[in-house]
């Protein structure tokens, strides 16, 4: 362990992985490899590897379980896949990449030309070194990925077709990690597991939500944290029909994806476009001078689309960089490890940070003196703004408070309107309650 409780990760002759961002990405080179889908095996060891880091609650729910106004699904799984040609040379191979078959691919056991099986290829003619991501979930095919070079240097003849798979009644697995906190209102974070090897979509998001658990237990939030590590679409669609007693204790959310690229940081609001956690976002954002962008809900994209449904209306927003679809690698081999930074997953981590940070203490309060303006001389409080360099602002930030702590405006509405940063108007609300001048 690093003194700072990280876990350290080295091989002989190298130096230690110490700082969050190097450990993020140690950690999604480690689950890059492994074949996930919406259930199956591949989604059990993702999770097992994410355990190691945060204890997880595991929840298997069988085939078959109605959710909402989805049916589970049969469980997948694959063991091998490959195109051989007329010499057993493997020309497609699932063992070099998982992206290779097609996502929830039957099985199948046949030789057949290439004039035929041309009809279960999927390439990218526009970028034609690259294997794309494609899958079936719902309608039973078969398939494989390639790249369009590999696909055009294929003469004609015929292949030997294999894949080693089955579709069979199981379960759709994902989990939960929760933080207590001071009170039993939750913030719930959410990412998707379902990708197979694919770095940005999603496993910087599954790292980053990952390590920011590990550091909101090293504290006691005021919120209680619900770490939701699930399958896509139905996966938070299985979650909400298991959870309609607690859904009213979630007050804020946030889902991670694409959390690793280069690009700048893009927020997508909730539903109701101005929940909290819109203006907590738009305004950490915009106080730290990231280059960013603020975008309006849409009912596509990740899994904001289901907590903010109209029958749950949950304050949910969406972060990452680059949205999805939004960059060339997007569902691509090209979307592997090299394409995400330590740099960039630890900017968007240090983002969820100073965002819960802003959450968990806005509170709104009430003047107990709000008859003139208070004596802050005789309370020590002006002695105590002396040598800080920014003495002016501070000062500015008590009065704010006291002349807008009507129990109407939040500290965050108070930073707003006086155009400061929130932690100066935090710490001017903290100053002025250790006074008795503010109470919650």
């Amino acid at each position: 362990m690093t003194p700072n409780g990280e876990q350290s990760t080295t091989t002989p002759g190298e130096q230690p992985l110490t700082t969050p961002g190097e450990l993020m990405h140690a950690l999604v080179e480690r689950l890059y490899p492994l074949c996930r889908s919406i259930t199956g095996d591949g989604v059990r060891a993702t999770l097992e590897i994410v355990d190691e880091y945060v204890p997880l609650r595991v929840h298997e729910v069988p085939t078959g379980t109605q959710v909402l106004d989805w049916t589970v699904p049969q469980e997948w799984n694959i063991r091998d896949a490959y195109i051989a040609d007329a010499e057993g040379n493997r020309v497609v191979d699932f063992a070099a990449s998982s992206l290779h078959v097609l996502g929830y691919s039957v099985p199948v056991a046949r030789t057949m030309p290439l004039a035929e099986l041309r009809e279960h290829l999927y390439t990218l003619p526009d970028q034609p070194t690259l294997i794309p991501y494609r899958t079936s979930y719902y309608e039973p095919k078969w398939g494989f990925c390639l790249a369009q070079e590999t696909l055009d240097a294929l003469p004609d003849g015929d292949y030997e077709v294999r894949i080693d798979s089955t579709l069979a009644d199981g379960h759709l697995t994902y989990a939960e990690h929760v933080i207590p906190g001071q009170v039993p209102d939750e913030v719930i974070v959410s990412c998707h597991v379902c990708h197979p090897s694919l770095a940005n979509d999603n496993l910087a998001g599954i790292a980053v939500a990952t390590f920011l658990a590990r550091q909101l237990a090293e504290e006691t939030p005021y919120y209680t944290y619900r770490f939701i590590f699930a399958p896509g679409t139905i996966g938070a669609i299985t979650w909400l029909a298991r959870n309609a007693e607690r859904i009213e204790r979630v007050k804020h959310g946030l889902v991670l994806a694409c959390a690793g690229d280069s690009g700048q940081l893009n927020y997508k609001r909730s539903r109701r476009g101005d929940a909290e956690i819109d203006r907590v976002l738009r305004h950490v954002l915009s106080a730290s001078e990231r280059p960013h962008q603020i975008a309006e809900f849409t009912p596509y994209g990740y899994d904001e689309r289901q907590y903010c449904s109209p029958g749950f209306d949950l304050g949910v927003g969406s972060l990452s960089r680059t949205p999805y679809a939004g960059y060339p690698e997007y569902h691509t081999s090209a979307d592997n490890p090299d394409f995400v930074s330590p740099e960039a997953m630890a900017d968007t981590l240090a983002v969820c940070r100073e965002a819960f940070a802003v959450l968990d203490r806005n509170r709104t309060y009430v003047n107990l003196s709000p008859y003139g303006e208070p004596q802050l001389g005789r309370r020590g409080l002006y002695d105590s703004l002396g040598g800080r360099s920014d003495a002016k602002q501070a000062q500015m930030a008590m009065l704010w408070v006291l002349s807008l702590s009507d129990g109407e405006h939040s500290l965050l509405d108070i930073a707003e309107r006086a155009a400061l940063p929130f932690e100066t108007v935090a710490v001017a609300a903290d100053a002025l309650h250790g006074a008795g001048l503010i109470k919650a």
